[in-house]
């Protein structure tokens, strides 16, 4: 039996020429406007273009040495397909996996989605454990307090006043996480994002439950109500409480793309700034040897 792990991440176009075919993607063929279009290739272009794919591919190979076997990645949007990455796992000779979704926490609008793409690629030719969350893993959760811890030390001796943290996970519509037809089980999304959220709070010295926040980013530009609160409206609300010096945390993203890269490092900034608040991020987990343990744990156990 040849054993491997299945990374699965979003995927991220490799030019903006590429966006609309990407976007038609994501959307499953539902069109959007010309102006939200040209948004996204306007943030795309602004930041360079998005190191998703490059980063996730290193965090792949990091997992491999540490396993010492095959770690495959593939993406549900975008190249390298889930489909197509399984396909070569079948020609390698793989024969079971398990599949790791780079998004901890888990939503039918996201990690179900993984799912269903993945087990529709494989066809029963591959025996696959999925794991459907780790929102609370412990090295996922040192992880994260280990590059806050860092950045908050220097930001709060800067101005020398212990400076607040608001934690963000990217939203998503409202109607996805609403109870489905027959099933009153409410979408787990929320609770984990928030979860893991005050892990990490409680890991951080001297940040007392005053002292954080929470909201959702990142909401979509196609219409229709997304979770909230937005960090537009808490930074506001901040500004009002008289917080002048905040760190954004995001906690739902484990490596540097566009949503942190635009949304966090320019647009949160900028409008933070005009508030007259000054906004700082730690650095994304990207090659963390934290978030590679952490994956390697579930490997093991997804493979036991």
């Amino acid at each position: 039996m040849a054993d491997a792990v299945l990374l699965l991440a979003h995927g991220t176009p490799d030019s903006v020429d590429e966006i609309p075919d990407y976007l038609s993607r994501v959307t499953q063929g539902r069109p959007l406007q010309d102006a939200v279009v040209e948004e996204v290739k306007h943030r795309f272009a602004a930041i360079g273009g998005s190191p998703l794919t490059h980063l996730t591919l290193e965090q792949g190979r990091l997992l491999a040495d540490e396993l010492g076997m095959p770690v495959y990645v593939g993406m549900r949007n975008w190249k390298p397909y889930i489909a197509d990455v399984v396909r070569k796992m079948r020609e390698d000779g793989i024969t079971r996996a398990v599949a790791i979704c780079l998004a901890p926490q888990n939503s039918r609008t996201s990690v179900g989605l993984y799912r269903k793409t993945v087990f529709a690629a494989t066809r029963n030719a591959l025996e696959v454990q999925f794991i459907e969350h780790w929102a609370e893993h412990p090295d996922l959760i040192r992880a994260f307090a280990e590059r806050l811890i860092a950045t908050r030390a220097a930001f709060s001796a800067e101005v020398g006043a212990p400076v607040p943290v608001l934690f963000t996970a990217h939203s998503v519509p409202v109607r996805t996480v609403q109870p489905e037809p027959g099933n009153d089980t409410p979408d787990p999304y929320s609770d984990q994002t928030r979860l893991t959220a005050s892990l990490v709070a409680s890991r951080i010295p001297g940040l007392t439950p005053g002292d954080w926040f929470f909201a959702f980013q990142s909401q979509g530009m196609s219409g229709g109500p997304w979770l909230g609160p937005t960090v537009e409206d808490t930074l506001t609300a901040l500004r009002a409480r008289g917080v002048t010096n905040l760190i954004i945390q995001p906690i739902g993203f484990l490596c540097d793309h566009v949503e942190i890269l635009y949304d966090i490092d320019v647009g949160f900034r900028q409008f933070a700034a005009g508030l007259g608040m000054t906004v700082r991020r730690p650095e994304s987990l990207n090659d963390s040897r934290l978030l590679t343990l952490a994956l390697a744990d579930l490997a093991r156990n997804g493979l036991a």
